[in-house]
């Protein structure tokens, strides 16, 4: 089966976790930035990651997923909130509406991964009411996200894509 990880990284957390899945993809498989608009074509599954933002893949992601035509495709995001969080839950539906109904959608993975030093910088000069504003648990918050992906983040984003791999 020949596979396509594509994914768009500000920070290098998704990059991190793409290489991760590419590593147990089989060979043959082609790993490639978004940025690239590298052609899903020649694949029998897409695996396509993306950071979040403002609660949505990146928007060179959201014009590479709404592009996929006919193929199997697996999702995969970083975002700095609990992976577990009802927030992480809800950016991934949103991002799987987004797949064309063409395709099939086999899973989905989700890593936290550290926040953009700039804009942590943004929340900073955030009204103490705003939802992002710098409270000591969202700095607490931003601590836990820094030391991630970690090692057992990128070993459970493999064994999730080797799961999917098998289920086709």
């Amino acid at each position: 089966m020949r596979t396509l990880v594509v994914y768009s990284s500000r920070t290098g957390n998704t990059k991190k976790v793409a290489d991760a899945i590419y590593e147990v993809m089989p060979e043959g498989s082609k790993i490639a930035p978004v940025k690239d608009d590298p052609s899903f074509e020649d694949y029998d599954f897409v695996a396509l990651g993306f950071w979040v933002d403002k609660g949505l893949p990146d928007k060179k992601a959201q014009e590479y997923i709404r592009m996929i035509k006919g193929k199997k495709v697996g999702l995969f995001m970083t975002l700095g909130a609990d992976p577990d969080s009802e927030h992480a839950n809800d950016c991934m539906k949103r991002a799987e509406v987004m797949v064309r109904s063409d395709n099939d959608l086999i899973g989905h993975f989700i890593s936290q991964g550290k926040v953009a030093p700039k804009l942590i910088k943004m929340f900073e000069k955030l009204p103490p009411d705003h939802p992002h504003s710098l409270t000591p648990e969202r700095v607490a918050l931003h601590e836990r996200a820094s030391t991630h992906p970690d090692q057992e983040d990128l070993r459970n984003a493999g064994d999730a894509f080797k799961d999917m791999l098998a289920k086709m």
